[in-house]
């Protein structure tokens, strides 16, 4: 990225561009229009754009929340993008690099004028195989800006965000110094940033926690009506969650072990796995009840046709990404595997629940 941006970063108020009006999209602009910067919006829905101008307020994605008026959207990705000093992309993982594609051609994305951020989560495949976001993006951004890209997550729901309520978030750069802009662009008194160096562990962490939600929910569901599982089974199945998001981080070469156990690896695993906001335990727990799966014939099926469903669930796009991982790295992941099997139609949660206790068991005595 070049130094010409510099200056305008550390002016303190900055043109800031979010690409994607989602829940947490709007809530990350929120935030950076509370710190007094202008922030414009990109949504795909012109009725979010309408409410969104005229009434301050996303009623689609995040109703009931009042946006400042220094914020406003609009429905063309490249006059959202035009001469921002701060670029942040917060489109699902799916449609991610379609739309980065779109405003390839800003003059002040050419120039590498914008510092860019991203705050989807997940992976990516590419002609070259499954890979990490920042990674993919690299491939198609001017060259200046390898290394530079700066990539948010932790434990943030959007409903929580919005409205104030205490949260922490990662933003991890190989140039530390962009790290530190994100987190003065961001911070707010009830929103704390900390920069990080790990850019691997941290995409790792926020993109594999949503398959590891989707069990849980399903768990979760089968302990209301097994006399074999209560919340011990529960943190039981957090905790060999996380190692082995730990042991696919290893694998694709993330460098700080302690990211896993920070807010960027336990502390995001914790709240999508135990809130009543996170799609991916709701997920779980509708495959189980709703029998949510029934319409789809595999996975395959099932992320292709997923605008069928009345939300996006990112582990079900993730999932059949970690299987891919798991088979060119040789790693053993039962959860994981565990989650991709049921979502391609080869195994039921119960079987799953059985299947995973039983291999839980099984290692213990090889112990």
């Amino acid at each position: 990225m070049s130094d010409s941006n510099d200056t305008s970063l550390e002016q303190g108020r900055r043109s800031v561009a979010v690409i994607g009006a989602g829940a947490w999209g709007t809530a990350v602009a929120k935030a950076c229009a509370e710190n007094g910067h202008q922030v414009s919006l990109w949504a795909l829905e012109a009725a979010v754009v309408e409410s969104v101008n005229r009434d301050h307020e996303n009623k689609t994605w995040l109703p009931g929340v009042k946006l400042p008026d220094n914020l406003s959207a609009t429905a063309d990705p490249v006059e959202a993008a035009l001469a921002k000093d701060v670029i942040i992309l917060a489109v699902p993982s799916l449609y991610l690099l379609p739309t980065l594609k779109r405003i390839l051609a800003v003059p002040n994305v050419m120039e590498g004028s914008s510092l860019i951020a991203v705050v989807t989560k997940g992976f990516i495949e590419t002609s070259r195989g499954t890979r990490l976001i920042i990674e993919t993006l690299e491939d198609y951004l001017p060259g200046f800006y390898r290394g530079n890209l700066v990539y948010i997550s932790g434990p943030s729901h959007a409903e929580e965000v919005s409205r104030g309520l205490m949260t922490g978030l990662v933003a991890a750069s190989a140039n530390g110094r962009n790290g530190i802009r994100m987190r003065e662009l961001l911070q707010r008194p009830y929103l704390l940033v900390y920069p990080s160096l790990d850019v691997i562990g941290v995409q790792v962490c926020g993109g594999a926690k949503n398959v590891v939600a989707i069990a849980f929910g399903m768990l979760d569901s089968l302990k209301a009506t097994s006399d074999a599982f209560g919340d011990n089974t529960e943190s039981l199945l957090l905790a060999a969650g996380l190692n082995e998001i730990q042991l696919l981080g290893q694998a694709l070469g993330a460098t700080h072990p302690e990211t896993f156990t920070s807010i960027a690896g336990v502390g995001d695993l914790d709240v999508t796995c135990r809130s009543v906001h996170g799609r991916n335990r709701r997920f779980g727990r509708d495959i189980v009840e709703k029998n949510i799966l029934e319409p789809f014939t595999d996975i395959k099926d099932l992320v292709t046709r997923i605008n069928r469903l009345p939300y996006l669930p990112e582990g079900a796009v993730a999932a059949g990404f970690v299987r891919k991982i798991i088979n060119e790295k040789k790693l053993a992941m039962p959860i994981c595997n565990g989650v991709y099997r049921i979502l391609n139609r080869e195994l039921t949660p119960q079987e799953f629940a059985k299947e995973f206790l039983s291999s839980l068991s099984s290692r213990n005595k090889q112990a």
